[in-house]
């Protein structure tokens, strides 16, 4: 497959809504599942709640949602050549904010910290995505399925090492929060890359045009989904906020 050509600017402004569009609905879906997870941690709702297969599916598939609309990013960024200071920005930008994460959980919570999350997934992948920008469609397809049954067979208690819990072939599971390491979570991130490959080269995007982009409720999910590292950061400890000065004010719980 040819390298892909910077996108016409008019195509980007589409692409940009479409992604921002998208990241929102996955945004207003984590905050769906956050905001349950507080109520949990407060009593509101039955113990153990969140850790029941509908609502681990729930997590799951947002965390999907995320990379899977990284790897897409990643090839719609990088086209016909990497941009080294753009990428080397945005990179910071994530795994900064991952690193934040790690410090307040490990304060916070540290009996289950969030050592390598979502964030901290993303920023990996990232890298390891620059890699593969070259690579046709069918090949990250079928990397991506190599990649989910890696850890179906090469787990090893050489993986239980803390320092490479991140590559996911440890034999015991760690206790986090939020545990997101590269197998089998690059994926999606790669699935992402291989349909940003296809539907670049069939011109896609040109039906994103037909949006009433005027729509009050498309341009809130696309605010949420351009400011998706902000939104992040700051989401749980106001909805955690919320739910505790709640149960302060009028139950006096706390």
């Amino acid at each position: 497959m040819q390298a892909h050509q910077p996108v016409e600017s008019g195509k980007i402004r589409s692409r940009i809504l479409a992604l921002d569009f998208a990241r929102g609905i996955a945004i207003i879906a984590m905050a769906v599942f956050h905001f349950t997870w507080d109520l949990e941690f407060f009593g509101f709702v039955e113990r153990g709640l969140t850790l029941t297969i509908e609502w681990k599916s729930f997590a799951r598939s947002i965390a999907t949602s995320f990379l899977f609309l990284a790897g897409f990013s990643l090839v719609l960024g990088h086209g016909k050549a990497i941009r080294i200071r753009s990428f080397v920005k945005r990179f910071a930008m994530v795994a900064g904010a991952a690193a934040i994460i790690s410090i307040a959980t490990y304060q916070a919570m540290p009996q289950a910290p969030i050592f390598f999350g979502i964030l901290h997934s993303i920023a990996t992948a990232s890298v390891i995505g620059l890699f593969f920008l070259r690579l046709p469609a069918i090949i990250l397809v079928l990397t991506a399925i190599a990649v989910i049954i890696a850890p179906f067979y090469l787990r090893s208690e050489f993986f239980d090492a803390p320092l490479l819990w991140w590559v996911g072939l440890n034999a015991n599971i760690p206790i986090s929060n939020d545990y997101v390491p590269i197998l089998p979570w690059f994926a999606p991130f790669l699935l992402g890359m291989a349909f940003a490959k296809y539907i670049v080269d069939r011109d896609f995007f040109g039906t994103v045009k037909q949006w009433n982009n005027n729509n009050f409720a498309i341009r809130l999910l696309a605010f949420l989904g351009r400011h998706s590292l902000i939104t992040y950061l700051l989401h749980q400890p106001i909805l955690l906020g919320i739910v505790w000065a709640y149960s302060k004010l009028v139950f006096g719980l706390i």
